[in-house]
């Protein structure tokens, strides 16, 4: 059940204060005769602080008040998995209540500060990354984090637990750099070019192959294999259940203008759904995390479990995008004439509400993204049914919020969006989101078990 949309910097439904409440209630009621230490633990905000340090980093425009490399968001999500994969084995040395993600690192001291190890391990992985790659992590950017790395350390009374948290960031940032150091990134790759009906190729406004394609290459984080999901993929062009298709884009993928035939819903689910969804997503996990009084070792969990599975269903997305290699809804539409199929009438002068990608239409890496966070945050929280509300944020444009009931919630609604903006057919939606699943299913059987 999704609400109406409302404007503002942040809704925060009235069930979400109530449980926040009762979890500080809870977490509050047993500990206050816990030593300090614990205390701290508990109360830190080390987790969320360095995720949107690292966000700002990788996502952020190079011209933007607090810049960053302006990555796309298949390699920014990449390399934040890097940073909160290592932020996960570094506090779960010290924690030890859960398996590690990368095997062979050794157990840190239990008193070792987890906030050092989560500034440590964050900071080094992000500047361990170096200035290579592209977009590059400008020594501008280098520099911000340096800063933020001093600041954090500061706030830290020095002594043995800050030295023995320091050591264990260190150990995790250095294993995750060792481990992905050949995984794949940046090795070139072009998506193939057809010219056939069905077949992708370059579209307007830029014409452009995807310089970024080597994610379909790219070693996976959990999976065996980056087609380890492969989708049943499209409709074949002279069936019924693509002319369905073929029409509703057609139809509701137009230009947002005041004569669209989009309701005024599917209107604001189009516009709503336009922004970087790696940012979107890791905001809007900061906040839950937040409202539901996560510990720092539930945060580095949580953080890592949502990036983890993002990371591989982008690189499996876009695997099966290499391989399909599917036309465009705006190709399609232009070419309808030229398709074998008598029910998908022509129009070479249709436009889409949203610019078109540079990469293959099946499947959608927006909701191969989505839906591997949502169905994981469902799995760390043990079910799917949460009030919480997602925020665009765009400049020069008023905020808006959209409040869900259900994790699933969201993924229905970019399924919707993709087809309303006119650059997805809902099979490429679909099977996304079909892929995002089985990524977090993968996951909550195959990783972060409790220790034995």
């Amino acid at each position: 059940m999704k609400e109406r949309i409302t404007r503002g910097d942040r809704h925060v439904h009235l069930g979400v204060v109530l449980a926040a409440l009762v979890a500080l209630i809870a977490l509050v009621a047993p500990s206050l005769q816990a030593a300090p230490a614990v205390a701290a633990l508990q109360s830190s905000d080390a987790v969320r602080v360095w995720n949107l340090h690292a966000v700002n980093a990788l996502i952020n425009a190079s011209g933007a008040p607090i810049p960053g490399a302006g990555q796309t968001p298949p390699v920014s999500e990449l390399h934040l998995a890097m940073v909160q994969g290592a932020v996960y084995d570094a506090v779960n040395a010290i924690d030890g209540g859960h398996q590690p993600y990368l095997a062979g690192l050794p157990p840190a001291s239990p008193s070792a500060s987890s906030e050092a190890a989560v500034a440590t391990a964050a900071h080094h992985v992000l500047v361990g990354l170096g200035i290579g790659l592209v977009p590059a992590l400008s020594q501008v950017v280098r520099d911000r984090l340096d800063v933020l790395y001093a600041d954090a350390l500061a706030g830290i009374p020095d002594g043995p637990a800050k030295t023995d948290g320091i050591a264990a960031g260190a150990a995790a940032a250095a294993a995750m750099l060792a481990a992905r150091a050949t995984d794949g990134r940046y090795v070139p790759f072009s998506l193939t070019v057809g010219d056939a009906a069905g077949e992708w190729r370059p579209t307007p406004p830029s014409f452009v192959n995807d310089p970024f394609a080597w994610v379909a290459r790219v070693e996976p984080f959990l999976l065996q294999s980056a087609s380890q999901f492969r989708t049943k993929g499209p409709h074949a062009l002279t069936s019924g259940a693509y002319t369905k298709e073929y029409n509703e884009v057609k139809k509701l993928g137009g230009p947002d203008t005041p004569d669209s035939p989009r309701t005024e819903e599917q209107t604001a689910v189009a516009r709503f759904y336009v922004v970087n969804p790696v940012e979107l997503f890791n905001r809007t996990f900061r906040v839950i995390a937040e409202d539901r009084g996560l510990t720092l070792v539930e945060q580095a969990r949580l953080f890592a479990m949502v990036n983890l599975a993002g990371a591989d269903g982008l690189i499996n997305c876009w695997n099966d995008k290499a391989f399909w290699s599917f036309w465009r809804p705006i190709t399609a539409i232009h070419e309808g004439d030229n398709d074998g199929n008598p029910k998908t009438a022509g129009d070479s002068g249709w436009t889409p509400f949203l610019a078109t990608p540079p990469y293959p239409d099946h499947p959608s890496g927006y909701n191969c993204l989505t839906s591997s966070m949502m169905h994981t945050a469902g799995a760390f929280f043990g079910e799917d049914k949460m009030v919480f509300s997602v925020v665009r944020i765009v400049p020069n444009v008023p905020n808006v919020t959209r409040v869900y009931h259900r994790f699933t919630d969201v993924i229905d609604d970019t399924i919707d969006a993709r087809v309303y903006q006119g650059i997805h057919f809902r099979a490429a939606d679909v099977q996304a989101a079909g892929i995002g699943k089985d990524v977090a299913h993968w996951l909550d059987k195959q990783f972060f078990q409790p220790a034995s």
